[in-house]
């Protein structure tokens, strides 16, 4: 794959033996950004585990605790007083069969979904939309749930769910490149903190192998992981 000269530029300036602290890695990113939007920051987590082994599944959500730099839009299944619940929590859309139809008919515009456990029969028929979507609620991340504006607010302010590839590694978001270099390493560390819990009982060995930082059209660093904890 060619590279524009930027990019070899920035390349070129990367130490591939190194480990990064996690500060001078994100000034590196920002000091080196080639994109003339704002980029996304990034980690991608490689974990010591047989991915193909459901008992070493990894999988889970983490809330961001300066978000993510953008407004998420929230759907929420949900009727009655939970229904009340939802829009107080700042919800974007509520309802039942009538968003389930929508959906059906080809409406995707939001980010994230919601439910409570009594609507999942409603949802269920949604599986093939919203689950090749990564948008299927589901309770081990705390998106079907009677505590339906907590999960909410959790969406809106910052939350990132992570599940495990095939390659045994780990990728999500952390904010924007222009936020603040502590506030993006406040949020690494929350998200580190999430993979750590859900390390599963089966797993062996060494849990987190390496942990990289990158941005949207940034480089790939490898991180000191005590710079996480």
């Amino acid at each position: 794959m060619k590279h524009g000269k930027k990019y070899e530029a920035v390349h070129a300036k990367v130490d591939r033996l190194k480990e990064y602290g996690a500060i001078e890695a994100i000034e590196f990113l920002k000091a080196n950004k080639t994109a003339k939007f704002d980029e996304t920051v990034e980690i991608a987590v490689n974990l010591g585990v047989d991915a193909r082994k459901s008992d070493q599944s990894v999988r889970g959500a983490a809330v961001l605790p300066h978000g993510l730099g953008k407004n998420v839009r929230v759907l929420a299944f949900a009727a009655g007083d939970k229904e009340a619940e939802a829009k107080e929590a700042g919800v974007d859309y509520v309802g039942g069969d009538d968003l389930a139809q929508k959906i059906q008919g080809g409406w995707l515009e939001f980010d994230a979904v919601v439910a409570t456990p009594d609507m999942m029969k409603v949802v269920g028929k949604l599986g093939k939309i919203l689950g090749t979507r990564g948008l299927m609620p589901n309770p081990k991340v705390g998106t079907v749930t009677m505590d339906i504006g907590k999960a909410v607010r959790e969406l809106k302010k910052g939350k990132v769910e992570f599940k495990i590839e095939k390659a045994g590694i780990l990728h999500a978001a952390l904010g924007k490149l222009s936020f603040d270099s502590v506030k993006i390493l406040e949020n690494a560390k929350a998200f580190m903190e999430a993979v750590n819990k859900a390390k599963p009982a089966a797993a062996k060995g060494q849990y987190i192998k390496r942990v990289t930082l990158t941005s949207t059209m940034g480089q790939g660093l490898k991180i000191n992981q005590n710079d996480l904890k």
